[in-house]
């Protein structure tokens, strides 16, 4: 029975169901979907107070916090931007809440050049992208306040000074500037637009919505557009050097996804997954870029995606992921002949890789791993040499990672990262990761929740599921769709491994996910309960008959499907959380949600958490956090931090760790 001192906040349960496609579908807390209804703000007031009640009690919230920040507390810096003379690069210091951008002239100590903090003390403001323009001279970049909905502004370098009338609804927006540098192409409230700087009649490029990528060759003449549709994308090429706007079709309609860029070379590079799902690289002529054109320079290795492309006088620079962890080679641009691997710091994951505009022989690119903060190395192609760019290092940490092969329910091959203080025993409390979806590959990174958590005597372990990246582009589709269960098979095989090998036990096993992830969680327990003593649900998606009315909702449908397709909804029906809750004993579930979060509703956690509380027959507890001005994504390390500790303690508290 429920424990007496834990009494949940009353939620009205509507009665009776809608009927959609010959399925009787219940929806009780339909009501909790509009955050500005008082009797739901009066519910998650409710919600909030016993959070906090149960979260003083929680042994080891504060020593969590305290770790998690000295392990964040590592800095990072990105790869560098090359633009006339000057030197672009991102950096966040050791106890600084958000990267800022900084610029180096040559001859002159770099400088700060766009810090968050300035523009917002509190803490909320982000940079979410930036771009300077072919000579240096200006930078278009882009600032948001926690909900992802970007400004873009125009600076000066050398003055700092803002010179452009700022332009909003410009999330993520891609830039590619004209070699002149007086404008640029961007992409706002989903439509292709020409931006001349100083001026305020934007002129509308594409009527067409989409979901816009562009890039721009080295030397400023050609302009590659991608739509994504899809598991594929349409692509056009521009010469920006003709007086009229003409987009000529590099691919349209065909089932790939392909990445085109011109090189400094003058020939037009194309990393494409038509006919080879783990991809590979062609060549053409950009004056004749058509797919029927096309000549394949480097081929398809099956299970070893490619992810990187790099093009330095002489030497073409290929990434690959395999087994998910990151290759780097060394190829001939003439025949595609492999010439070297270039040696990574260890078993982790190659990040941004950038070059000269010109090309050369130098090659930057970041890398981590598990026990690894992000720092940036050069490549040297003379000399075939990796040297460090940054002193970020090591952190000192008595950690070891083992990759594991289990098999999922229908026989699939998988495998998983598990990290743990070696020659701690077995079976110990466990954190299950994972994600599975959007083609999102988990390679080992440095985390310090995953850190203070294996430090404190736990075990850590991150599953690489269908629906992801890791293995190509038919790995992913393997898990979308109708084959969404498979990526939930693949999950609970992952904690039925862990305990059949040993490594712990359902009474101190916990699931964690994050979005996507989130969903993957929910799913889970649902199915499941028996198997988890805690399940952690961060903006998770839950209801998938209406998931598509709310937030980024209406981009999802090629991977989750429609409810308005009679077929798809029985899909969503068999695995959607929260209409697979019954009456059951579940794990203590926490479930995280961010009021200014405009990519998944925190509707979907509130109906979930009202379901779960109402249902359970078991005394843990289900509760719900709320940071009220807060996105999606972390804004500024300190509420990471937080945030990170209160997930390790309810985790612990449930699994039976003790720090």
């Amino acid at each position: 029975m429920r424990k007496p001192d834990l009494s949940y906040p009353d939620a009205e349960r509507l009665a009776g169901a809608e009927f959609l496609h010959g399925h009787a579908v219940a929806d009780p807390y339909r009501w909790l979907e509009d955050a500005t209804d008082a009797r739901t703000q009066a519910w998650q007031a409710a919600q909030d107070e016993l959070w906090l009640t149960q979260a003083a009690g929680l042994p080891g919230r504060y020593r969590f916090r305290a770790r998690v920040a000295a392990l964040s507390a590592v800095g990072t810096t990105s790869t560098p931007t090359w633009r006339g003379t000057r030197q672009f690069f991102v950096r966040r210091s050791p106890g600084q809440e958000h990267p800022a951008l900084y610029v180096a002239d040559p001859g002159k100590p770099e400088r700060s050049l766009i810090d968050p903090t300035r523009h917002d003390s509190s803490g909320h403001t982000t940079l979410d992208r930036w771009q300077p323009s072919p000579d240096g001279r200006l930078v278009a970049f882009q600032l948001s306040r926690g909900d992802e909905q970007s400004v873009l502004h125009v600076l000066d370098v050398g003055t700092g000074e803002v010179v452009d009338e700022p332009i909003d609804r410009c999330r993520y927006s891609p830039v590619g500037w004209l070699p002149d540098s007086k404008a640029f192409y961007f992409v706002r409230s989903r439509r292709l637009w020409l931006h001349r700087i100083g001026r305020a009649d934007d002129v509308q490029v594409l009527p067409e919505e989409a979901a816009y990528g562009l890039e721009m060759s080295a030397d400023g003449r050609w302009l590659t557009i991608s739509a994504a549709v899809a598991d594929r994308n349409d692509v056009w090429l521009v010469d920006v050097s003709r007086p009229d706007f003409v987009p000529v079709v590099v691919q349209r309609g065909v089932d790939a996804r392909s990445a085109p860029a011109v090189g400094p070379d003058g020939r037009l590079y194309v990393v494409t997954t038509l006919g080879a799902p783990s991809g590979r690289i062609c060549v053409a002529d950009p004056h004749r870029p058509g797919h029927e054109h096309w000549t394949e320079l480097v081929g398809e290795q099956p299970g070893a995606p490619l992810s990187h492309l790099a093009l330095l006088d002489g030497v073409l620079l290929v990434g690959r992921t395999r087994h998910a962890a990151s290759e780097l080679f060394a190829h001939d641009p003439s025949t595609g002949e492999c010439l070297r691997e270039v040696p990574l710091p260890g078993l982790g994951t190659l990040g941004e890789l950038s070059t000269r505009p010109e090309g050369g022989q130098e090659a930057w690119f970041s890398y981590t791993d598990s026990v690894t903060p992000p720092g940036v190395h050069r490549y040297d192609a003379r000399s075939g040499l990796v040297t460090p760019w940054t002193s970020d290092s090591r952190v000192v940490t008595d950690v070891e990672a083992r990759q594991v092969t289990y098999h999922s329910r229908d026989g699939t091959p998988l495998r998983m990262l598990v990290a743990g203080r070696p020659g701690a025993g077995r079976p110990r409390p466990t954190v299950l990761y994972g994600y599975g979806g959007f083609g999102l590959s988990l390679t080992p990174t440095y985390s310090a929740f995953a850190l203070a958590w294996v430090e404190a005597g736990g075990l850590f372990v991150t599953a690489n599921l269908r629906g992801g990246g890791e293995q190509g582009d038919a790995w992913h589709r393997a898990g979308v769709l109708d084959g969404k269960q498979s990526v939930i098979d693949d999950f609970l095989a992952a904690a039925e491994s862990l305990v059949a090998g040993g490594w712990t036990t359902p009474d101190r096993l916990g699931i964690c996910g994050e979005s996507n992830g989130g969903l993957l969680v929910g799913a889970a327990l649902t199915q499941r309960p028996d198997l988890f003593a805690a399940a952690v649900c961060s903006a998770p998606v839950l209801d998938m008959v209406r998931y598509q009315r709310s937030g980024l909702g209406q981009a999802w449908v090629s991977e989750y499907g429609s409810a308005d397709d009679p077929a798809q909804l029985a899909t969503l029906l068999a695995y959607s959380p929260y209409h697979r809750v019954a009456a059951m004993d579940y794990p203590a579930v926490l479930l995280t949600i961010f009021g200014a979060d405009t990519r998944v509703d925190p509707l979907h956690a509130r109906k979930m958490c009202a379901a779960l509380q109402h249902a359970t027959t078991g005394s843990r507890p289900i509760l719900l956090r709320y940071e009220h001005d807060a996105g999606h994504l972390p804004a500024g390390v300190s509420r990471g931090i937080g945030l990170a500790a209160d997930l390790l303690a309810f985790l612990a508290c449930h699994t039976g760790l003790r720090p």
